[in-house]
């Protein structure tokens, strides 16, 4: 991965290299889905308070979430279950992908409470955002399918459990 701006707002994430984390899990998941490294991604590693007012601000739900993605462009499916329409480099070959968000009050949380590792988390959480920006989606059964045997798959690759196996 080339291409990532990361603007780090809450001083806990570095703790947890979040750059690198965020490098490894976008990498991960291009590769699997076999599209160039070539690509521009932004994070925002931020806390509760600045992804509610996000969460308000594009979703109309003034609450704390673990990840937002905004697309740079709609790639989504046409049918439930079936793929995205799959990015275009633009003439310099580089594929402008969109921005993620992601809190670490959240995440630190759902890892306590699931009794996870929060790098294991936080990387599910990228890859998951990834995929969002690529056009997946879990706003139906087989949507949900369809991205979540994604996220398996990918952080299976990248020697990690499942993140929707029950302990």
């Amino acid at each position: 991965m080339q291409n990532m701006d990361i603007d780090i707002e809450d001083p806990r994430w570095a703790a947890l290299d979040i750059e690198a984390l965020c490098e490894t899990a976008i990498g991960a998941t291009l590769v699997h889905l076999c599209l160039p490294l070539d690509a521009e991604v932004s994070i925002l590693a931020c806390d509760d308070a600045r992804i509610a007012t996000l969460n308000a601000e594009f979703r109309a739900k003034p609450t704390p979430t673990n990840v937002l993605s905004w697309p740079s462009e709609e790639r989504a499916a046409t049918r439930a279950g079936g793929l995205p329409s799959p990015p275009e480099p633009d003439p310099g070959g580089m594929i402008e992908l969109g921005d993620i968000a992601i809190s670490y009050d959240t995440c630190a949380a759902e890892a306590r409470t699931a009794g996870k590792n929060i790098a294991h988390h936080v990387t599910h959480l990228v890859v998951h955002g990834t995929l969002h920006l690529l056009g997946y989606d879990h706003e139906n059964e087989q949507d949900a399918a369809l991205m979540e045997g994604l996220e398996v798959e990918i952080l299976g690759k990248m020697g990690l459990d499942d993140p929707y196996r029950e302990s």
